[in-house]
C-alpha cells in the first residue's frame, strides 16, 4: 500500500494523511502508498501464476510526449456527499475496441488482472459497483487466454465513466539507495523497524460513530499520547524501543524512501535488501514540496522531486529542518519473495499498476486513462491504494525500479479522462437492482 502517495511525487507536493489512520492501514498485507513510497513485482520478477511481462524496452524520453486526452462524456452533477462511486453517478463509456490500447500495453494489463483475481472474487467491493461474483466469468476466462490480450478485454468487459471522467494522475517507483544490513562507516542513518511502545487504537471499539477510524501513540503515565515526531526519533526517542532493519547512508534518499513506502537498499559489496512498509508513528504527512513552493525556495521548473532533493542538498541545514516538518515517520521490515506488494497483497507491476481510491475503483479493476501525456496513457490495473489517492479518477502510476522509474515518477503530473472496465452485465445489474443512495447509469448519447 502507497502511504501518502505521489504528487510529482504526491506526497511530497501536498498535505495527506492526518492522524486518523484509514482503515486498510492497520490491516493491508504489507506495502505502499504511498507510499510513503505507497508498496509491486518489480517488471523483471516473476510472479505467482506466471511471469510478468518485461518492462517496455524503449523507454519514453524524460521529458513527457505531449497528447490530445479523448473527451470524457457529459454527465450529470456529482451528488453532494457522495463517498463511493456508485453514488457519484455513471456514465456508460466508449466499446473497448475502439480504445487505443496496445498490444504490449493489453499483455501487461492482463497479467496483472489475472493475478489480482483471486482478491477480486472475494473481497468486499467499497465502491459499490461489483460483488465477487460479478467477476467470475472473466477470471475464468483470464487463467486460460492465449493469444493477442487486447480482445480479452473487448469481450470481457464494459466501461463507464464516474461522476465527469476528470482524471488526475502522479506516479510512484521503487527506490534504490545506499544502505547495508549492519551498521558501518558512511552508513549511519537508522532504518527502524516497529517500535514495541507504539499501540494503534480502533477507535470503533468506543463509539460507531467512529467505526473504521483508528489512531496511533504511545502510554505516558496513565496517559495516551502522540507518538513521537520525526525530530524526537532523529534525536533518539526509539533508543531501547525499536529494532534497526539496516543502515542508510543518505539521510535524504531515506526520507523520501519513506515517501514511497518501500525500495531497495544496495551495499557496495552488490548485496540488495528490500524493505517495505510496516508501520507509521500516526503523525500528520506534510507535503514539504508545497510547503518549499509556498515559501517561495522553489522556482519554476523545480517542484519535481529532482528539484526538491537538488534544492535540500544545496542547504543542508535548512534542508534538515523543513523536511522534519513533516512530523510523519514510517517504520520498514525487510521483505523477501516477490514484492514489493500492493494494497492487494500481491506484487504490483511497473507501466501497469496504479495506487486508487477503493471507494471509486474497485481494487484488481483495470481502468483505461487517456491523458495529456503519452507514457501516462493506456490500460492500468488497480492494485494499490495510497494515503493521498483519494476521489474519484485520482490514480498513483507505478514504474518500477532504476533511475528511468524514478525520473518519469519524480515528474508525473497528467490530466485527462478515466474510464473504469467492469464485467460485461454489470451495468445492466447496477440499474436493475440499484439501492436509493445511488445514481442509474447513464447511457451514452
Amino acid at each position: 500500500m502507497r502511504i501518502f502517495g505521489g504528487l510529482a511525487l504526491a506526497g511530497l507536493l501536498g498535505a495527506c494523511s492526518s492522524g486518523i489512520v484509514p482503515p486498510e492501514a492497520g490491516t493491508r498485507p504489507v506495502p505502499t502508498r504511498p507510499a510513503p513510497t505507497r508498496p509491486a513485482p518489480v517488471p523483471e520478477r516473476p510472479a505467482p501464476g506466471g511471469a510478468l511481462p518485461e518492462t517496455p524496452a524503449n523507454l519514453p524520453a524524460r521529458q513527457p510526449t505531449a497528447a490530445t486526452p479523448l473527451p470524457a462524456l457529459p454527465a450529470a452533477p456529482v451528488a453532494t456527499g457522495a463517498t463511493t462511486a456508485a453514488m457519484a453517478g455513471l456514465v456508460a463509456g466508449p466499446a473497448i475496441e475502439t480504445l487505443p490500447i496496445t498490444p504490449d500495453n493489453a499483455k501487461r494489463a492482463l497479467a496483472a488482472f489475472k493475478l489480482s483475481c483471486p482478491g477480486l472474487l472475494r473481497r468486499t467491493d467499497a465502491s459499490g459497483l461489483t460483488s465477487g461474483t460479478d467477476w467470475t466469468n472473466a477470471c475464468a476466462a483470464a487463467a486460460s487466454w492465449s493469444g493477442d490480450a487486447a480482445p480479452f478485454f473487448a469481450q470481457w468487459f464494459e466501461t463507464v465513466q464516474v461522476g465527469n471522467g476528470a482524471a488526475f494522475a502522479t506516479g510512484y517507483y521503487e527506490p534504490e539507495i545506499a544502505g547495508v544490513r549492519e551498521r558501518r562507516s558512511g552508513y549511519d542513518v537508522p532504518v527502524y523497524g516497529v517500535p514495541d511502545n507504539l499501540i494503534e487504537v480502533d477507535l470503533g471499539l468506543f463509539s460507531d460513530a467512529l467505526r473504521g477510524k483508528r489512531i496511533r501513540g504511545r502510554v505516558d503515565g496513565r496517559q495516551f499520547v502522540p507518538y513521537y515526531d520525526r525530530t524526537q526519533i532523529e534525536q533518539g526517542a526509539l533508543e531501547g524501543h525499536a529494532p534497526v532493519v539496516a543502515w542508510a547512508a543518505d539521510p535524504i534518499e531515506m526520507f523520501f524512501l519513506q515517501v514511497q513506502g518501500s525500495g531497495r537498499l544496495k551495499g557496495p559489496d552488490g548485496q540488495v535488501l528490500r524493505i517495505g512498509y510496516a508501520g507509521q508513528n500516526g503523525r500528520d504527512y506534510t507535503g514539504i514540496g508545497k510547503l518549499m513552493k509556498d515559501r517561495g525556495l522553489l522556482g519554476p521548473g523545480q517542484t519535481s522531486m529532482q528539484g526538491i532533493v537538488a534544492w535540500l542538498r544545496e542547504h543542508p541545514e535548512e534542508g534538515r529542518a523543513i523536511m522534519r516538518e513533516n512530523k510523519s515517520f514510517v517504520f520498514f521490515k525487510e521483505l523477501t519473495g516477490a514484492g514489493p506488494l500492493g494494497a492487494m497483497g500481491y506484487p504490483v507491476a511497473g507501466w501497469t499498476s496504479v495506487a486508487a481510491d477503493p471507494k471509486f475503483i474497485p481494487l484488481g479493476a483495470p481502468l483505461f486513462l487517456s491523458m495529456d501525456r503519452t507514457d501516462a496513457t493506456g490500460l492500468w490495473v488497480a492494485q494499490d491504494t495510497g494515503g493521498a489517492i483519494k476521489g474519484a479518477n485520482r490514480v498513483d502510476t507505478f514504474w518500477g525500479a532504476g533511475e528511468d522509474a524514478r525520473a518519469i515518477a519524480g515528474g508525473m503530473s497528467a490530466r485527462g479522462t478515466a474510464w473504469l472496465l467492469l464485467p460485461k452485465g454489470t451495468v445492466a445489474r447496477l440499474n436493475a437492482s440499484r439501492p436509493p443512495a445511488t445514481q442509474p447509469v447513464i447511457p451514452q448519447p
